[in-house]
């Protein structure tokens, strides 16, 4: 398997709760490489952006109006199968049916307050990673 750079975010609603060390924790012990991190409340016109894949859905507006409510730590992470690895130590986007052991099922409330979001593919990875990172905050040695 090959060396995958994915994105995650800490959503504002497990930011506000304290949680973001604990899930940076989860993230470390699942052996990701943290290659840049960023504290930031999104504007509207960001978070349109950023979501602008799902704005025909349904929940878009009440998706932006959450990821605008307060502060998100966007972080850029890489490992060996890194968007399939964090997906499974996300779980499922339903908080209530995240396995146990989960960030979501540990730090989420429902489908829509669910703690973290992580990239689906890598295209989607690209996409993500450089909406919130430029190369050079990518490329540091650590």
């Amino acid at each position: 398997m090959a060396v995958e750079r994915t994105l995650t975010i800490i959503k504002p609603d497990a930011t506000a709760a304290g949680h973001v060390g604990e899930i940076i924790t989860d993230i470390e012990k699942a052996g990701f490489r943290i290659l840049s991190i960023h504290k930031l409340h999104l504007t509207q016109v960001q978070a349109e952006a950023f979501y602008q894949v799902h704005r025909e859905r349904p929940f878009f507006k009440d998706l932006v109006k959450f990821m605008t409510e307060g502060d998100v730590v966007p972080i850029a992470l890489e490992q060996e199968g890194a968007i399939s690895k964090l997906r499974e130590i996300m779980g499922v986007t339903d908080s209530k049916k995240a396995a146990p052991g989960t960030i979501r099922n540990k730090f989420g409330t429902n489908i829509e307050r669910n703690a973290i979001h992580g990239s689906d593919s890598p295209e989607t990875a690209a996409f993500e990673v450089a909406f919130f990172f430029n190369q050079s905050e990518l490329n540091r040695v650590s």
